[in-house]
């Protein structure tokens, strides 16, 4: 319990100290679940930061195929 507590206070901690706000999308949902899952297999700061890199990740594509969509035009 106190990885998860640490990798979440960790990860809330280096969020707010970033310069801006958007960088953050998807990176919190996936730090949770991610420490959730780390902390299952002893490792929860690992997992919430591995978490966080899959969780931005999915959502630059996520953000990307959006774009991409509104960039072609509707036939």
């Amino acid at each position: 319990m106190k990885a998860i507590l640490f990798g979440t206070a960790l990860t809330l901690a280096g969020l707010s100290l970033s310069p801006t706000g958007a960088e953050a999308k998807g990176c919190i949902k996936g730090a949770i679940v991610g420490g959730l899952a780390g902390h299952v297999a002893g490792h929860g700061v690992l997992g919430a930061a591995a978490g966080c890199a899959v969780g931005r990740h999915q959502a630059n594509k996520r953000d990307r195929q959006q774009n991409q969509d509104q960039a072609q035009p509707a036939r």
